[in-house]
């Protein structure tokens, strides 16, 4: 799905009405009903919720007196608290909170300062704020109340990451993040989730602002989707459920294991033989029908020992227990590569001369698909251009944002001030597809393509968690191999990213192991294809 400026969602939502007769009134219902619905999903059986819902006087306004209504009609204690007068709200946003009065409904008005007072104690004792103050047409910073709301917000939640309150749902948008990708003017509020409709905003994305989104949901709320595709402009796309409906997720009854690819992993080294053992077990949770793991001698057996399904090489070793040049010079790899889907190259490799020189000489000769990650990001530290020089057509570069920065010898910073055109700049001059992974990983194509994911999060953060990728991105090509490579790599991505979420439901993110992700990918994908096939 491509992301969206704050203009051309607001042309979406007039040729919505206009061509598809679906009336403004009606989108704002649809937007409040789906909002409504994941703050009830996240507080599901949980005792004592209290809700406040903090409105502007514009259309998201409006869309919170739904959520409110929605909320109250689900027996959820509810209040809604009005910045600005009553009487500056018009339209849509008028026309229901008047539902919510007429039916009821809790409503403090805050004009000045002596408001604000009286109603912050209210909300200091709510534990799920909805926050529909300022919507995606924001222009300029937050003033007034709005501003001291959003200030004294952050500061009570410590930027969402403090016990209180237990949620913090941004309807649409967090208030104050600029929809199209420029820096925020002022304060922005920050969310553990953000319910936006019709389809992701540019700046929700990429911008500097965009971890206040917290976990992005992105809601449908009647607009067709080839309306998205005509009214936006820009080449980026959401890596969302409906980009992946096109590729073969259902197995025919007749498939075998030489039907979905043989991936060869170069993985581990003395100390490092769980690197190995983790990317091999993600192949095989990804699908690959056979995965074969070449690793030093010294550590085989280890390997070996991590997972029956997977079969292993031993290759020369030095005294050490990395990688030796030998297994090149006689030959023994090369015989390894025959019959072979995909390589992967790196997790847990080490960064041994004869080990780099090794990754570099197969990087250049084989001309397999590559997968490149890790310690064979680093065998072309300070000099990526090297990555140009090679037989394959095809190679993957997956550089958490240090990594990314030793290969255009710059800084973490630097990268990290636009990664999206960092990307995609590295991916044109070496020809290769670049994941550039950290907070909404970025997949970019020498074409000029690039797809940002948002699945995932803190249940990544835990080291492994690049290996596990690795596994996943080669099983994958295997089964799918290289003709639409991006929208493959995203799959990977996305689906990494929701075994991690789902993990997440049951576990505190701080606990979840890589290994734990690797043997949930099945289970994420069975979610991927039962919401494809069921609309969910």
């Amino acid at each position: 799905m491509k992301a969206l400026t704050a203009a051309e969602m607001r042309e979406v939502d007039r040729l919505t009405t206009e061509r598809f007769g679906i009336p403004s009134l009606q989108l704002m219902e649809n937007a409040g009903k789906k909002a409504a619905d994941s703050v009830r999903h996240n507080v599901a059986g949980r005792e004592q919720v209290r809700v406040c819902v903090l409105c502007g006087k514009g259309n998201n306004g409006g869309d919170g007196f739904v959520v409110a209504r929605y909320l109250k009609e689900a027996k959820l204690p509810t209040g809604v608290i009005l910045f600005g007068r009553r009487e500056d709200v018009h339209g849509d946003a008028a026309t229901n909170l008047a539902r919510w009065v007429d039916n009821g409904g809790e409503l403090e008005v805050v004009e000045g300062e002596t408001d604000w007072e009286r109603v912050w104690p209210g909300i200091c004792a709510a534990n799920v704020i909805v926050d529909a103050m300022l919507g995606t047409g924001v222009r300029g910073a937050a003033r007034g109340t709005i501003k001291q709301a959003i200030s004294a917000v952050n500061a009570r939640s410590r930027g969402a990451t403090a016990t209180w309150p237990a949620l913090i749902v941004a309807v649409d948008t967090p208030s104050g993040l600029p929809s199209d990708n420029e820096p925020p003017a002022g304060l922005v509020l920050f969310a553990h989730r953000t319910v936006t409709f019709t389809a992701p905003k540019v700046g929700q994305l990429i911008a500097v602002g965009a971890t206040a989104c917290g976990a992005l949901e992105v809601a449908s709320i009647g607009s067709p989707a080839e309306l998205i595709e005509e009214i936006g402009k820009g080449d980026l796309r959401w890596a969302g459920p409906d980009e992946f409906q096109a590729i073969q997720l259902v197995r025919a009854a007749d498939s075998h294991k030489g039907t979905f690819g043989h991936a060869l992993l170069l993985a581990g080294s003395l100390g490092k033989s769980g690197a190995a053992i983790l990317a091999g077990r993600a192949a095989l949770r990804a699908g690959a029908g056979l995965v074969t793991v070449a690793t030093p001698e010294t550590v085989q057996p280890i390997v070996a020992g991590g997972a029956p399904e997977l079969m292993t090489e031993p290759l020369k070793a030095t005294k050490s227990g990395v990688l030796a040049l030998r297994s090149l010079v006689d030959g023994t790899f090369g015989e390894l590569e025959e019959g072979k889907s995909v390589l992967a190259i790196g997790p847990g490799l080490g960064t041994h001369r004869q080990t780099q020189e090794f990754i570099r000489t197969m990087v250049a000769q084989t001309e397999l698909p590559v997968v490149l990650d890790a310690d064979g990001l680093n065998a072309f530290a300070d000099d990526g251009t090297l990555l140009r020089k090679r037989k394959t057509k095809y190679l993957c570069i997956t550089p958490h944002p240090g990594e990314m920065a030793r290969l255009l010898g710059s800084s973490t910073a630097k990268v990290q001030l636009d990664r999206l055109e960092l990307a995609k700049d590295a991916a044109r001059r070496w020809y290769a597809h670049v994941v550039l992974k950290g907070f909404h990983t970025i997949i970019a194509a020498p074409d000029g393509s690039t797809w940002v994911n948002t699945t995932g999060g803190p249940g990544l953060a835990k080291g492994g968690s690049g290996d596990v990728l690795t596994g996943v991105l080669a099983a994958l090509t295997a089964q799918f191999g290289t003709k639409d490579w991006i929208r493959v790599l995203a799959l990977g991505v996305f689906l990494h990213g929701t075994a991690a979420d789902i993990l997440s439901q049951e576990l505190d993110p701080s606990g979840i192991l890589a290994h734990e992700v690797a043997d949930m990918i099945p289970e994420a994908r069975e979610w991927l294809l039962r919401g494809i096939q069921f609309g969910g």
